[in-house]
């Protein structure tokens, strides 16, 4: 990023020099609750780039998970345009992968199951489908229970099976919303610290949406701060943490603490007129 101001939107991120993927134009949410009108989102820009990492943190109902589905074709703006690749987004494909909070695994599906799940819809010959969750399961350090139902493995492991779940289907766009929230700390870093290696040795688009600052910036080559309802960018930061990173002692290391510090100083005006409302 060179010395390109640090809350600028514009130009690549610091690993890389690409195209837009993502776009949203001037988009508002708005929806009818109890006779008033709610405003979700209001007048949202957003440019991300290929291959590019972006966190989103803001109060709770601020859109960032409407912001989300509305990229993943589940969702439309009540004004404004969202645009992938260029195209408006008309609908869910397949290109996309979207993990949440929870694995959302199939209880009756083995691990190994799970993961071939996707490349099953798409008409994958079985044979391949399972050599390629067995390479999966490996990366991910599940191979042993590929055997194994969601119910015999930990939180931990299951969102494990559900990065390799979505691996499989080589998504062009990441949509993360919340994905590691439930697991404890120490399993917490363990996921994030293999997951930002699978990105950085194969980087997609990803959106990651998370309410812990810390995390943000750990991951993210930027990191968008929403406001309290209704949701406007209220600051867009890029992060000069160079790469490949090592989770477990970046925590440590100055600039990262003085990065999280400066926006969390933003973040927490906004949570506190959130909670002032």
């Amino acid at each position: 990023m060179g010395t390109k101001d640090k809350s600028s939107s514009d130009g690549p991120s610091t690993a890389h020099v690409a195209s837009c993927a993502v776009e949203l134009a001037s988009v508002t949410v708005a929806f009818q609750l109890d006779n008033t009108l709610v405003r979700a989102l209001d007048t949202i820009d957003l440019r991300v780039n290929e291959r590019e990492f972006v966190a989103i943190v803001g109060p709770s109902g601020c859109g960032k998970t409407t912001i989300l589905n509305m990229l993943a074709g589940l969702a439309k703006p009540s004004s404004g345009e969202v645009r992938r690749n260029g195209e408006v987004v008309s609908g869910p494909s397949r290109d996309v992968g979207y993990m949440l909070a929870r694995a959302a695994l199939m209880p009756w599906r083995s691990v190994r199951r799970n993961v071939e799940f996707g490349l099953q819809i798409r008409g994958v010959p079985r044979s391949d489908r399972r050599r390629r969750a067995t390479e999966l399961l490996k990366v991910v350090g599940l191979e042993g229970y590929a055997s194994s139902f969601p119910a015999q493995l930990s939180h931990g492991m299951q969102q494990r099976a559900a990065v390799a779940r979505t691996l499989a289907i080589e998504p062009s766009l990441w949509l993360m919303d919340e994905p590691f929230g439930a697991l404890d700390a120490q399993t917490r870093e363990s996921v994030q610290t293999e997951f930002v290696r699978l990105w950085e040795s194969k980087p997609s688009t990803v959106l990651f949406v998370t309410h812990d600052l810390g995390e943000a910036v750990l991951l993210a080559d930027r990191v968008i701060v929403m406001s309290a309802r209704p949701g406007r960018i209220t600051m867009d930061r890029r992060i000069d943490l160079p790469r490949p990173r090592d989770i477990s002692n970046l925590r440590y290391d100055p600039e990262y603490v003085a990065i999280e510090h400066e926006i969390w100083k933003t973040l927490r005006g906004e949570h506190e007129q959130s909670a002032s409302e």
